[in-house]
Formats: structure tokens, sequence, C-alpha cells
């Protein structure tokens, strides 16, 4: 068992929550970090003494540094970090699009995204941690005018990048990229493509592998 140290945004449901789930099981801590302040209380309560409530909003990077501050006083350090808040947006392609979606999805899948890096690099580097970014199979594939599957472009393009970053001081970074899971990202129920619990295996698998390991890319799909 370890005891070391997670930050999860988007933690308040779906892969977040698994993925905080599957980290205590296996010893780590975990900050739950999301808007939704009554979740992430009823996931702490569930979780115990290893989870730490943090409501904030993933678009203000004060808000994020405080969390992982309070989150650092807790528990004395941070190991690990994954940037999983993310949206979606409901008007598709360019000609029918949104343009305030898109700015909302600018700043959640893509700033939000690099504050979070941003907030938690003085610590990952201290420990030379674990940055891990959830992608998409949106990300790696061209869809028709999808707006949404270009956010996670640059998460995947970004992830790489970063991933050489963090090597300069032992660090490591992995874009974990699911294709169609069964989350409340969709309206309907999907039961017969991943669950959340999938991606939470593959996020803990990046960050228990060994040391000499990095694990830059999980690219995972339903079988149908």
């Amino acid at each position: 068992m370890t005891d070391k140290t997670l930050f999860i945004t988007g933690a308040s449901s779906g892969i977040g929550a698994e993925t905080a789930r599957a980290a205590v099981a296996s010893g780590w801590n975990v900050g739950l970090f999301a808007r939704s302040e009554e979740k992430l209380s009823a996931l702490a309560d569930e979780l115990g003494d290893k989870a730490l409530a943090l409501p904030g909003d993933v678009t203000d990077i004060a808000s994020q540094r405080a969390a992982i501050g309070q989150l650092v006083e807790r528990f004395g350090g941070l190991n690990a970090a994954f940037a999983n808040a993310g949206t979606g947006i409901s008007a598709a392609g360019t000609e029918n699009g949104d343009p305030e979606e898109w700015a909302q999805l600018i700043q959640i899948n893509i700033a939000g995204l690099l504050y979070t890096v941003k907030a938690a690099m003085p610590q990952l580097k201290a420990n030379k941690g674990h940055m891990v970014l959830t992608g998409s199979a949106a990300g790696r594939r061209h869809i028709k005018g999808s707006v949404y599957g270009a956010s996670k472009w640059f998460v995947h393009g970004y992830g790489g990048n970063l991933a050489e970053e963090m090597k300069e001081f032992g660090g490591r970074c992995t874009v974990v990229a699911p294709g169609m899971v069964d989350t409340p990202f969709f309206d309907e129920a999907k039961p017969d493509k991943l669950q959340p619990e999938d991606v939470a295996a593959a996020v803990m698998h990046a960050l228990d592998a060994p040391a000499r390991a990095a694990v830059y890319e999980i690219f995972l799909m339903p079988v149908n």
C-alpha cells in the first residue's frame, strides 16, 4: 500500500469519482476538486480519512492553487494530479456552433487543464511527480466539425510536450484517452460502453507503473 497523494479535478462524478475510489483502495490520499460541494462532501464521507473535499472552479487558477495548498497541508505533499474536468457542447459543427459554448469549452477543457498543471507543478517537481490528463478518442481522429474533438487534440499534443518538460526533473505525464464512457457527460445511459471504473483502472495503471517506466498514453475503447 502506498501513502501518496493525488489531486483530482472533475472529482464529483463519473471518471473522477471512480478514480478517487480506486486510488483510496490502493492506499492513496486524494483531494477531490469540483464545483459541486454537496457531491464532493458525500464522496469524501464515503472514502473516509484519506479523502479531502475541495470545492472550487477549474477555470480559476487561484481556486486550484488554494485547493492544492489545503491538500498539501493536510497530507504533507503532492505526488500526482489528474486533470480530468471537462465539458462538451450541444451545438455540433462550425456553421451551427455556438461561440458562447466554444468559449466555455476552451475555458474548461484547455485553460482549466493548463491551470491544473501550473498549480500542481511546484509540488510535482519537488516530488518527481506524475501528471495525468484526460484525453479522448475524439482527440486522436478527425470528426466532422467537432470543436470538442479539437479541444482534446490540444490535450494530446500538450500532454506529449509536458512529458518532455517533466522528464527534466524525473517526472512523468500520461494522457488517458477513452472512447465512449457511460458517464453523466451523456443525457442517456450507455451501459454497453466503457464504464468509469475502466478509465479509473487505466489511470491507476499509469500511476502505479515502476519509476523506470513512463506511460505516455493509454488508449482504451469499448469492444462494441
